[in-house]
């Protein structure tokens, strides 16, 4: 049974402090994609080129991962947060007074650079507060503010096509800014206990060994990897296919994929967070459980999805997929307590976050690839089921440390 720890004080007021910064992590980052006609009226570029502001971004934010990781576990995760913050909300207002192509190459390149040192120190940040069975719910919470960062960066298409697209660039940076002062005053790293000790120093090269050293940290890493593959492969191709299987417009077809899909996402972090902090009061592996549950009945939705003959089915579908799938993000930091060494927590979602990035490039590329050779959409769709399926079975073969020790 997981022990119902007593929660340090300000633990729920981090979350919601971090909720806002998640957000505006994925507003900013995304929003540049909503504003492309605007974009290129401004500064010629080719349609590559558009593509390569977007490729440049997950290719240094990958790789910077790790590093970006060991920084919040060798350093105070909130003031990395804070400075991670204050440099990409700068690089955002930077990036509306770029007047070339290159210097906008620049800006999402040192995006990618200041982003990548967030997600790990947050999430890390958030289970070293809830050590108990509030673990999971509370990185589901955090989780959903990337959900509607997400949803919101059409924002960024919408003010563009009224004020220009400078104006979205130097708003949301200012917010970034203005939000750092308060994370200033409020976010602190959480107090340690006798369980935690004092903060030892460690060492990259320590980390990387140490977490590769475990069997179970391997099977998290395919597992993460297969998992964005699947991902992106459902999320990238589901609007063109509900354009061509339903003779939809471009906007309908674009709406339908996301709006019930993030909705359905947001509440599945939820759920799965809530609902594996239950269950772990009174089952070890309920953490683990939980998100292959998930898994086993996404799959069958992403076969709806791509098989039914009416639209409505296809879109009950894609929300049973949105709905169980966040399962996995809300528990998967939790797991990574309960496999890994303490000290490496944000150096090992920072490595399990690089290999999800540059798979799920790779599989953006393949798909285009796939659409030239006149592949069917759903046959894309059925490969993402089937290894979701895969996915569900490597999870459960991972084992936690206490396992590990009795075995």
């Amino acid at each position: 049974m997981t022990a119902n720890l007593s929660l340090p004080p300000r633990a729920w007021l981090v979350v919601a402090l971090l909720w806002v910064v998640a957000l505006l992590n994925y507003l900013d980052r995304v929003m540049i994609t909503t504003m492309r006609q605007s974009l290129m009226e401004a500064i010629p570029m080719t349609e590559a080129q558009f593509g390569l502001l977007t490729s440049v971004f997950l290719i240094v934010y990958a790789l910077l991962s790790p590093f970006a990781g060991f920084l919040a576990d060798r350093f105070n995760r909130s003031k990395v947060i804070i400075w991670s913050l204050l440099v990409w909300s700068v690089v955002t207002w930077m990036t509306a007074h770029a007047k070339t192509f290159e210097q906008l190459l620049v800006t999402r390149a040192l995006m990618g650079i200041s982003e990548a040192c967030y997600i790990p120190a947050a999430f890390a940040l958030i289970v070293d507060y809830h050590r108990g069975t509030t673990r999971s719910l509370a990185c589901g919470i955090h989780a959903s503010g990337v959900s509607f960062g997400s949803g919101l960066s059409g924002l960024g298409g919408l003010l563009a096509e009224r004020h220009g697209w400078t104006f979205p660039f130097n708003l949301f940076g200012l917010v970034g800014i203005v939000y750092c002062v308060v994370l200033v005053f409020t976010l602190r790293d959480a107090p340690q206990t006798e369980t935690t000790g004092a903060a030892p120093k460690v060492r990259f090269g320590e980390a990387i060994v140490s977490l590769f050293g475990s069997g179970s940290f391997l099977l998290m890493f395919v597992f993460w990897g297969l998992l964005s593959v699947a991902g992106w492969g459902v999320v990238g191709w589901m609007p063109t296919y509900l354009g061509e299987q339903f003779h939809l417009s471009q906007g309908k077809a674009g709406l339908s994929a996301t709006a019930y899909l993030n909705t359905a996402i947001a509440l599945g972090l939820l759920i799965g967070g809530f609902w594996a902090d239950r269950w772990s009061r009174t089952r070890k592996r309920a953490r683990i459980l939980v998100p292959v549950i998930g898994l086993c009945i996404a799959a069958p939705g992403v076969l709806l999805a791509a098989n039914s003959p009416v639209l409505v089915l296809a879109i009950a579908g894609l929300m049973i997929y949105g709905l169980a799938r966040p399962f996995t993000d809300a528990n998967m930091m939790p797991i990574l307590c309960m496999v890994s060494d303490q000290r490496y927590l944000a150096t090992g979602f920072g490595v399990l976050n690089m290999f999800a990035c540059l798979v799920g490039a790779a599989t953006i590329y393949v798909g285009g690839m796939l659409r030239d050779a006149h592949v069917d959409v759903a046959h894309i769709f059925r490969f993402a089921a089937g290894g979701l399926i895969v996915c569900a079975v490597l999870m459960f073969l991972v084992r936690t440390k206490s396992e590990q020790t009795t075995t």
